[in-house]
C-alpha cells in the first residue's frame, strides 16, 4: 500500500507499506544480520526505511519510494521459488529496475525473470545468468543458429554457453558437444613443450575442461569424452569437417585470425548451434594480425539467424573490483586512442550510510 502526499516544496513525498507473509522469515528478505537491509538503505539514502514485526515501509521521495515498493515486490517473486536472496542480486536488482525507470531498459524483463531463470542444475547447485544483459544472451542461444557473446573477462560468455551445450546434450537436442579454443602459440614456442600433442595443447583447453566439471559428474566426462559425445579440441582440429547434430563452442575466438574465423563458421552443419566467445580488448595475435572476431561483425551484422550479444562491466560477476578494473582500462584504451594520454585515476568513493532503522 502506498500513500503519496505533497510537501511544501511541491515534491511529491510517499510512505509505502509492505508486510511479509508470515511463512518466510523476516531474516530470507532482510539478510543475516540485515545485510540486505544495509544494501537497499545504501541504494536509497533519501527514503527512511523502517522495519517492524513483519512489516516494512518506507517513506521518501514518490519515485524512490516506489523503486523500494517494487525491489520487495522482486524480491518476495525471487524468495516463493525457493531460491535465497543475496547482497549481489539486491544489488543487481536494484540497478535494472533504476534501469527500466531512466528510460535505459524498455525491454521489460523483470529482475526475478532474470534471477530465476535456471538453465542446469548439478549436485545441488544451479547455473543461471544474473544480470539482465546474460539473460538475454541465454535467450539469444535459444533463439539463434549462431550467437557471439562479446564481452571482457568475468562476464559468464563462457559459462553460460557451456551450461546451454550441456543443457542442449542432456534434453537430446543435439547428439555432441564440441569445444573448441585457438592455441595462439600453436607455432614455434610450442613446440618447445615436453609431452605429446595433447599435453602440449592441454593448457590452452583447461579452462573448459574445469567448466565441464562444474556441469557434469566429473566420473562421467572421461567417458563421454571416449565416446566422441564431448570433444575438447583446438581449432586447427576444426578444418574439413562438417558439424552435425552438435552444439559447438568457439572460446577466446578474438585470438583467431579472418582465415579461421571463417574456417569455422564454415562447419556449421545440420541440427547444430554454434556459440562462439571472446573479448576484442585481449588479442594475443601477433602484431600487425587482425582479429577475426572483430572483423566478424562487420561482414555478418545483419544477416538472419546471427545474433551478437554485448555484455560489458557491469555484467561482471566475478568480485566486485573486475568490473572497476574493466572500466578503468577502457577509460585509458579511449583516452589513449584520443591522444589524451593516460586518464587520471578514478575518484574514491566514500561509503554511503543507509539512514533506515529496525
Amino acid at each position: 500500500m502506498t500513500q503519496t502526499t505533497t510537501n511544501q516544496a511541491g515534491s511529491q513525498q510517499a510512505t509505502a507499506r509492505f508486510t511479509v507473509p508470515a511463512k518466510h522469515p523476516m531474516v530470507t528478505v532482510l539478510g543475516s544480520g540485515d545485510s540486505l537491509l544495509r544494501v537497499i538503505e545504501q541504494a536509497f539514502p533519501t527514503a527512511d526505511i523502517h522495519v517492524r514485526g513483519n512489516e516494512i515501509s518506507a517513506t521518501g521521495e514518490a519515485t524512490e519510494v516506489d523503486l523500494v515498493q517494487r525491489l520487495f515486490d522482486e524480491m518476495m517473486l525471487v524468495l516463493r521459488t525457493g531460491q535465497p536472496m543475496t547482497e549481489d542480486a539486491v544489488e543487481r536488482s536494484i540497478a535494472m529496475l533504476r534501469d527500466q525507470q531512466d528510460g535505459r531498459d524498455s525491454a521489460g524483463e523483470t529482475p526475478a525473470e532474470v534471477l530465476t531463470q535456471n538453465i542446469l542444475s548439478n549436485r545441488g547447485r544451479t547455473i543461471r545468468p544474473k544480470t539482465l544483459n546474460q539473460k538475454r544472451y541465454v535467450d539469444a542461444i535459444d533463439k539463434h543458429t549462431v550467437v557471439f557473446g562479446i564481452g571482457p573477462a568475468g562476464t559468464g560468455k563462457t559459462y553460460l554457453a557451456m551450461a546451454k551445450a550441456v543443457q542442449a546434450l542432456q534434453s537430446k537436442q543435439v547428439n555432441r558437444i564440441i569445444l573448441t579454443r585457438p592455441a595462439v602459440e600453436a607455432g614455434e614456442r610450442l613446440g618447445f613443450l615436453p609431452g605429446t600433442l595433447y599435453e602440449k595443447i592441454d593448457p590452452y583447453l583447461r579452462p573448459l575442461y574445469d567448466a565441464l566439471h562444474d556441469m557434469l559428474d566429473p566420473d562421467s566426462i572421461p567417458r563421454l569424452m571416449a565416446a566422441g559425445t564431448i570433444e575438447v579440441a583446438p581449432l586447427a582440429y576444426m578444418r574439413g569437417r562438417t558439424l552435425n547434430d552438435a552444439f559447438i563452442i568457439l572460446d577466446e575466438a578474438q585470438n583467431t585470425n579472418p582465415e579461421q574465423m571463417k574456417m569455422f563458421l564454415t562447419r556449421l552443419g545440420f541440427e547444430s548451434k554454434i556459440v562462439i566467445t571472446g573479448d576484442v580488448t585481449q588479442v594475443d595475435l601477433p602484431g600487425g594480425t587482425k582479429s577475426g572476431l572483430r572483423q566478424v561483425r562487420e561482414i555478418l551484422d545483419g544477416v538472419d539467424d546471427v545474433h551478437f550479444s554485448m555484455l560489458d562491466s557491469s555484467d561482471v560477476v566475478r568480485h566486485k573490483l573486475v568490473g572497476r578494473i574493466v572500466d578503468a582500462y577502457e577509460r585509458f584504451d579511449s583516452s589513449a586512442a584520443s591522444g589524451v594520454g593516460q586518464s587520471a585515476p578514478a575518484g574514491k568513493s566514500g561509503d554511503r550510510h543507509g539512514n533506515g532503522k529496525r
